[in-house]
């Protein structure tokens, strides 16, 4: 009964402005998805990883050819299964073709938003960044915040959150340029898009020195109200975001760790590295980013 009334209620999906939390991974992603998840009117979700997983990666005719991969069913499984609503699976259509699956999943995540009584969703998938293009041609009127971290803090991070769990990163430990690389590659899909209206960019620094500033901020390009709510009960909120088992976690105090990592995990050989690296590479802070 339960699964009948939520397939007929998607049918009624009231339409939703998708909101997208992105950036590079280890730059705070998870702690500002719980300030924002503590706001009464904003519904969030542990990481779907949809638009990651819709497409093959590795089939190329399979991806000219527009098909779905096989990697999107079991990993919806397990997203449904971390939100405790696994029956959701069975209100995904049942088709060969990618195209068929992203309005069903954004109906899904609109009535589980009105289901209770939110105002606006955000999902926080750290690499939907490498899927915007996908996710702006479904959805044009998509809003994306782009979370950004000082480079030498991210490489420090990636580098110690790989050693220790390898499997959840790809099976093997990353060396620092790996980790430098895709800080830099973030950095640049993120650079390219500021000064649409759609994007904003925040940096991990002001959020962390400046909490309240930084939220109204979001509030307004959310389209939301400030509330003091999302300063104060962030902590109970990530409880259902943070995965400890992979390094996901959100700290009891907001404050900033920047450099601790980089001088404590990194050989000096290392640090060079990164530091040359990421001066060489010429990225820099978004315009419009939050400062």
């Amino acid at each position: 009964e339960r699964l009948v009334s939520f397939h007929i209620s998607s049918m009624k999906s009231e339409n939703k402005t998708p909101i997208f939390l992105v950036g590079c991974p280890r730059s705070g992603t998870t702690l500002l998805q719980s300030l924002l998840a503590a706001h009464p009117k904003i519904c969030s979700f542990p990481e779907s990883k949809f638009f990651e997983c819709l497409t093959p990666t590795n089939n190329y005719f399979a991806k000219q050819l527009g098909l779905a991969s096989r990697r999107l069913k079991p990993r919806m499984q397990v997203f449904f299964d971390e939100i405790k609503r696994p029956e959701l699976l069975k209100t995904m259509p049942n088709s060969l073709f990618a195209r068929d699956y992203p309005q069903s999943f954004i109906n899904i995540l609109n009535n589980l938003t009105r289901q209770q009584n939110k105002k606006v969703w955000i999902e926080k998938t750290p690499g939907h960044l490498f899927c915007i293009e996908e996710i702006e041609h479904y959805f044009p009127n998509a809003k994306f915040i782009h979370l950004y971290r000082q480079g030498t803090d991210v490489a420090a991070s990636l580098y110690e959150v790989t050693q220790k769990y390898p499997k959840a990163w790809g099976g093997q430990p990353w060396d620092i340029e790996r980790c430098i690389d895709l800080w830099i590659q973030s950095m640049c899909i993120t650079n390219s898009y500021m000064g649409r209206s759609s994007h904003l960019a925040i940096t991990y620094e002001a959020l962390v020195a400046d909490t309240r500033t930084s939220m109204k901020k979001l509030c307004s390009f959310i389209e939301v109200e400030f509330s003091e709510s999302m300063i104060l009960d962030y902590q109970t909120s990530s409880v259902s975001l943070a995965l400890s088992q992979v390094g996901r976690t959100v700290n009891s105090v907001i404050k900033s760790k920047n450099s601790e990592k980089f001088h404590a995990l990194l050989s000096k050989e290392q640090q060079k590295i990164t530091i040359e690296r990421i001066r060489k590479s010429n990225a820099h802070i978004p315009i419009s980013a939050s400062s």
